[in-house]
């Protein structure tokens, strides 16, 4: 992966609603068709970090950090996937704290770290669940992409990032496959596009393993929150 420090793509979109937007530009930080990575330090990370508002600029970012954020990424991008017709087996679990105040209620980490961070995620995550605009956060289909997209559709039915762009190659590609020579057309599946994990030759790191527990990165907190 080639280390960048940050990703120029779908920057003038409308962001996802509320912090969800925090979720969006954690995991698009990585570029898996054209092999460009924002994550590739501490440094980075810690910046980002900042730049989210979950951190302030004197917390310790380490190595064991950098790790789980990479695995927390993949797994929010796996349950991103599943918001767009892909299976998936992924658990995220983070500790966090329920704060009431006398108008409101929120999950928060106990502790402004950069575990805390990673943790805080998660929650945001489980309270986009339960507010309903969980579901329209979505990777686009196309397996070398799995860019994360805000599905702002009356119908929920968007599928792709950019339509004139992974929307129109898939086309593309769907359409040669089907018109090269000794292809029988007749037998030829026309059923959706599902989504799959980019293959082995667009990762440069795997995706790891399908449950993302803060236990394993140290996440502190008094209480554990499923999403």
């Amino acid at each position: 992966m080639e280390p960048v420090e940050s990703i120029d793509y779908m920057h003038d979109v409308e962001p996802a609603p509320g912090r969800l937007e925090l979720v969006r530009r954690f995991v698009n930080t990585v570029d898996y068709e054209h092999g460009r990575e924002v994550l590739h330090s501490t440094e980075r990370l810690k910046a980002l970090l900042v730049e989210l508002g979950l951190i302030d600029s004197g917390t310790r970012v380490t190595e064991t950090n950098l790790e789980c954020a990479l695995e927390l990424r993949e797994g929010l991008r796996r349950l991103a996937l599943a918001n767009n017709g892909a299976a998936a087996d992924t658990i995220l679990e983070a500790e966090l704290v329920v704060r009431i105040d006398g108008r409101d209620g929120a999950l928060e980490p106990p502790r402004r770290t950069a575990d805390g961070a990673l943790a805080d995620l998660v929650g945001i995550v489980y309270t986009a669940m339960a507010d309903g605009t969980w579901s329209r956060l979505k990777a686009c289909r196309r397996d070398v992409c799995q860019w994360l997209f805000y599905d702002r559709s009356r119908n929920r039915s968007a599928v792709w990032c950019q339509m004139a762009v992974c929307g129109n190659r898939t086309k593309t590609k769907a359409y040669r496959d089907r018109s090269a020579p000794g292809t029988n057309r007749s037998s030829v599946s026309h059923s959706p596009t599902t989504a799959s994990a980019a293959p082995a030759s667009a990762r440069k790191t795997p995706p790891g393993p399908g449950i993302v527990s803060a236990k394993k990165c140290r996440v502190p907190g008094s209480a554990t929150t499923s999403a």
